[in-house]
């Protein structure tokens, strides 16, 4: 089979069989309904015969299902047979119209406007027409007619909050549906933002360096066109993770695509801070606290933003050097970076695809963050996030409490 067909919907193997027995109960319907009528003794006339043809309707539930309209139709005419039928013409014969109402109800809230007015208009004049005609006394005329009345009003609110229900739970539904398509793509957005970010600024500054330094330091030129090398080559993996990852949403994913590897995490930020130093801004990592096994939202959210910090350092800030500070705490991980430069104009109110995805991405994990100038120079970014329980359960053996790496 070619890998674009799209298989055969399963075939219904109850679909004929319940038609069946839907128009079969439509069949059996009148002569069920009418049955107690006929052949109710006139000297014990009480209400069971009549509860008997009321409860024949069970018969049409399935029609009811597929053809309310015809169904109700059907009722109607069964039920205006039932008094001139029955042996004793009394108010209990009009009992079968609780069916009707029933059944009007769930036609008003499954049907559009034109159809249940329809209905409604057809019920109401059946029902008047059968009152005046079989009603014995003023007494019984008012009362009958009130009860009626009440009835189909009641069936037909029901259905109309039947219908603004089912309305508000597919608004709803669409409503949730669209959040989550729109925070997918700002979720995509930023893993793109940042992956390429970062390299695409690391690349240009070392085409930069080996363009001036072809000619008279080759030995420099060819370690810029080695890290830019290295940096095209672990983003177009990046890239490759993430597409894997939005293509094995799909119904099949194709065996040998591209390797899915682990995502980036605070393990990798030594790797990260040599490429950064290759770059020409040198970074001062440092780690307190026990460090410990984190979350995998937390772990790649914590090494993103430091990546992205990382990237306007190297940017925007024309510094050469910079902290980054990493803090294990027993209910949340801080991350810290410094720099000593001209910092990013209007970064402070949050301009800038950078800063909006370092901000977005610790809101989503219910975390504080901040950002902006520092009092005596530079720009500081500051984020933390709060951990879902304390692990005490170290990473490695390194419980490094104020130890510097480079």
């Amino acid at each position: 089979m070619d890998a674009t067909s799209i298989p055969p919907p399963p075939e219904r193997t109850f679909g004929t069989s319940r038609s069946a027995l839907a128009w079969t109960g439509a069949v059996l319907y009148p002569f069920m309904a009418l049955l107690p009528a006929v052949s109710a003794d006139r000297w014990a006339p009480g209400i069971f015969p009549a509860c008997g043809s009321t409860l024949a309707a069970v018969l049409l539930v399935g029609m009811i299902r597929r053809k309310p309209m015809a169904a109700l139709v059907l009722m109607l005419l069964v039920t205006a047979l039932l008094p001139p039928a029955a042996k004793y013409h009394g108010p209990v014969w009009f009992v079968p119209f609780l069916a009707v109402d029933i059944t009007l109800g769930y036609l008003v809230a499954t049907r559009t406007l034109r159809t249940s007015a329809v209905a409604v208009t057809l019920t109401f004049l059946t029902q008047t027409l059968l009152i005046l005609g079989f009603s014995h006394g003023p007494n019984n005329l008012i009362v009958i007619a009130t009860i009626a009345l009440l009835s189909l009003v009641t069936a037909c609110v029901v259905g109309l909050l039947g219908t603004e229900r089912r309305r508000y739970a597919a608004d709803l539904r669409s409503h949730e549906v669209a959040e989550a398509i729109t925070a997918e793509r700002l979720r995509i957005a930023r893993e793109l933002h940042d992956q390429v970010a970062h390299s695409i600024g690391i690349i240009a500054i070392q085409a930069g360096v080996g363009s001036r330094v072809i000619e008279t330091q080759p030995l420099e030129a060819r370690a810029a066109l080695s890290a830019i090398e290295a940096t095209s080559r672990e983003t177009l993996s990046g890239l490759r993770r993430t597409l894997v990852a939005l293509r094995r949403s799909g119904p099949s994913a194709e065996s040998g695509a591209a390797p899915y590897g682990p995502a980036p995490g605070l393990g990798d930020l030594e790797r990260l801070a040599a490429t950064t130093t290759d770059a020409g801004v040198e970074v001062d990592l440092r780690w307190s606290g026990q460090r410990c096994q984190l979350p995998p939202d937390i772990d790649l959210s914590a090494y993103r933003i430091v990546q992205e910090a990382l990237t306007n350092v190297v940017r925007h800030s024309g510094a050469g050097r910079c902290r980054v500070g990493v803090g294990f705490g027993e209910d949340e991980l801080s991350v810290e970076i410094l720099d000593e430069g001209r910092g990013m104009r209007g970064a402070g109110t949050g301009v800038g695809f950078g800063i909006t995805g370092m901000r977005e991405r610790v809101a989503l994990l219910h975390g504080e963050f901040s950002a902006g100038p520092r009092p005596e120079g530079g720009f500081r970014v500051a984020a933390r996030l709060p951990l879902p329980e304390p692990v005490a359960t170290p990473a490695d053996g390194t419980a490094a409490a104020g130890a510097d790496v480079r």
